[in-house]
């Protein structure tokens, strides 16, 4: 009985304490997040409950903290910030979308070409191979340009380490800049107040994590933030009022996406390809820029506010940019829609542009291979 004892012991001893230092880690990690996002807030930086986080778990995983929480954290912040957004998409905010078909067209070509203008910078100075440059400069869907990217021979850890950066970049120059500079909208897209109730809002998580496992098993890109937002936007449409979200619960959500974001980090991430990450820093800040001029165009073209516009068009994720927009008081619903038109669109198109791409200008079909020669010269 002793020796059986012991075999059991031995058989899951090694696993059930991994399981259990990586729930204690991921713990840690929702502390550490929590510690930050009260810091920013005391501070009142912009954000304070998404950046704080981000900061607070990417500082300490840089000195080897190791926090690696489950992919649960990222998608029970995205199901929250889905469900926020989609309570904005009134009969009436939808009615006054309709005219900016124009807008949504130029925007989402016009960004899908700066994308471009991304991947010819890290080819040419980065020297990153074609895949890797193409799908880690694409703007919009990062785990899909990975899964895209891998696919044609890229480097993953590279693309992924792109998509993080210019992030990372993105949702803090352009929070703080606006917050620098006393920007601030009178939101006319709010949705009519509506009180918070506890059967309610159980009946609407219930809703949109049905939305979001339904997303997520018909491969909709952004599964975890698209399926609630998708399934909330029809109960505002159709006028059923099930509940606000409180405060707490959207402070909980965007904890869970900084923690997620932050995450993401580890103490060689700038020691990889530092070349590499050079160039998407620097071209990010340009992207951001030039995003502004297309904002100012395209508030010549829709009469809507630059600053809303730039948030629409902004080189980074739906959720940073849209949670922004709430913050901001910016134009919830313009801002998601032209995100999202973005992101589908990409997803459609890449794949082919990719191939197109590399016939005219003569890409090798495996960049891997390409990459492993460079490598060995």
């Amino acid at each position: 009985m002793a020796c059986g004892t012991r075999l059991i012991r031995n058989a899951r001893g090694p696993g059930t304490s991994n399981v259990i230092r990586r729930w204690l880690l991921t713990l840690l990690a929702l502390l550490v997040g929590t510690l930050g996002g009260t810091l920013f807030a005391w501070l009142q930086a912009p954000l304070p409950w998404m950046l704080g986080p981000i900061f607070a778990v990417g500082a300490c995983n840089l000195a080897g903290a190791g926090f690696a929480p489950p992919i649960a954290v990222r998608r029970g912040g995205q199901w929250v910030v889905g469900a926020v957004l989609g309570l904005y998409f009134t009969p009436d905010a939808v009615a006054r979308m309709g005219a900016l078909g124009p807008a949504l067209i130029v925007a989402t070509t016009v960004i899908i070409l700066i994308g471009w203008g991304f991947c010819w910078a890290l080819i040419r100075f980065a020297r990153a191979d074609p895949a890797t440059a193409f799908f880690g400069g694409a703007i919009g869907g990062a785990s899909e340009m990975l899964v895209q990217g891998e696919r044609h021979g890229g480097s993953g850890q590279l693309i992924s380490a792109g998509h993080t950066l210019r992030l990372i970049i993105v949702i803090t120059l352009i929070p703080f800049s606006m917050a620098a500079l006393g920007v601030h909208g009178d939101d006319a897209w709010l949705p009519p107040p509506m009180a918070t109730s506890v059967p309610g809002l159980l009946v609407l998580a219930a809703l949109t994590g049905v939305a979001a496992g339904l997303a997520q098993r018909v491969r909709l890109p952004n599964a975890w933030v698209l399926g609630p937002l998708f399934c909330a936007a029809a109960l505002a449409y159709f006028d059923l009022s099930l509940s606000a979200l409180p405060r707490p619960v959207i402070n909980i959500g965007q904890l869970l996406l900084g923690v997620a974001i932050g995450s993401r980090f580890a103490p060689d991430f700038f020691r990889v390809a530092p070349r590499y990450l050079s160039v998407v820093a620097v071209s990010s800040v340009a992207g951001v820029g030039l995003a502004l001029l297309l904002a100012w165009g395209l508030s010549w073209l829709s009469g809507l506010r630059v600053a809303t516009l730039l948030l629409a068009v902004a080189p980074g994720g739906v959720a940073e940019m849209a949670l922004t927009a709430k913050v901001l008081q910016l134009g919830v619903p313009v801002v998601t829609a032209f995100q999202v038109m973005r992101v589908v669109v990409l997803l459609l198109s890449v794949g082919t542009t990719y191939r197109v791409l590399g016939r005219w200008f003569g890409w090798p079909r495996d960049s891997g291979a390409l990459r492993r020669r460079a490598g060995e010269g």
